[in-house]
């Protein structure tokens, strides 16, 4: 009965811990952002080292999750949007854009551990800083006519609260 009862246990303990593995990334093209250039626009490079896109003509629905390597938090919400991206494709974009890194190396390397499979941009001077303000993560939500519907600063909790905030300020439902 005692080793019953240890089995049980150690079970328990075992399927309440984090799962190690790690989930495959991949630096992707940024084809699939849609956006126009006028002289003012502020234009990043994609993270793959190709084209980029005009941050303020992208139109939605769109969510556009602001993060670095270095930023903890960023990473502690990268789940969360990995679950949301795999609900949500074809129905509301998802953009990465990678700010204040040491090199470009970086980015692609937290994109590759973190299970990034959507479009990044890179910021490579901190010019988007005068758009998207201080601090990492934020995550901007981009109305179909291409207006900011609302900007939910810091980590988001959980996947079912970037659902209810994709339906509320975005209508879009998954």
């Amino acid at each position: 009965m005692k080793r019953v009862a240890i089995a049980v246990a150690v079970l328990l303990l075992a399927g309440c811990s984090s799962p190690s593995e790690k989930v495959a990334g991949q630096v992707v093209s940024c084809e699939s952002i849609l956006s126009s250039t006028t002289e003012n626009s502020l234009v990043l490079n994609c993270l793959d080292g190709g084209a980029g896109a005009s941050i303020d003509s992208i139109k939605g629905p769109a969510i556009i999750n602001v993060w670095g390597s270095w930023c903890g938090p960023c990473e502690e919400e990268m789940p969360i949007l990995r679950s949301f991206y795999e609900k949500a494709q074809g129905k509301v974009l998802l953009i990465g854009v990678d700010v204040e890194e040491a090199s470009i190396e970086d980015g692609r390397e937290f994109v590759e551990n973190n299970g990034i499979t959507w479009p990044n941009l890179f910021d490579a001077d901190g010019k988007s800083r005068a758009y998207f303000g201080m601090g990492v993560p934020v995550t901007w939500f981009i109305a179909p006519d291409g207006s900011v519907a609302y900007k939910h600063i810091g980590v988001l909790k959980n996947e079912i609260e970037l659902i209810s905030l994709t339906s509320k300020h975005l209508g879009v439902k998954l």
